[in-house]
């Protein structure tokens, strides 16, 4: 399985920007997709996934209620929508698949092991 990012830049504060998260050679239905990012100096933290048979979707409190995630199965992508940029999300945004139909886990203790394919991520700058 192989993961691309894209869509980052740089956006002012309060602005919005969307990122993609396709894949190839293998089909989405079976992977538990998560949006990952890592500010400078800081771990790789876990944000939004979105589970493969039911579409459902959970998030950290960080993000919730500005940032959601959604997938196009005919384009094998999952994207993540974010809203209301503030200057603290600024990071590299990772996207990760688990080989998992049925849920997915993502938050603080979640190991980043579990989400065993990762593209390369791309940055998002939010800054004036």
């Amino acid at each position: 399985l192989q993961i691309v990012e894209s869509g980052g830049g740089l956006v002012q504060p309060g602005g919005s920007l969307r990122l993609s998260c396709a894949l190839s050679g293998g089909t989405l239905d079976r992977y538990a997709i998560g949006w990952f990012r890592q500010a400078p100096g800081k771990e790789r933290e876990g944000i939004l996934c979105a589970i493969s048979n039911d579409g459902g979707t959970k998030s950290t409190d960080s993000v919730k209620g500005r940032f959601t995630i959604s997938r196009n199965r005919a384009k094998n992508t999952v994207y993540l929508q974010m809203n209301s940029l503030k200057p603290e999300s600024t990071a590299v945004y990772y996207c990760g698949a688990e080989p998992n139909e049925d849920k997915c886990v993502i938050g603080p203790g979640i190991p980043l092991v579990r989400y065993g394919y990762w593209g390369q991520g791309t940055q998002v700058t939010v800054a004036l």
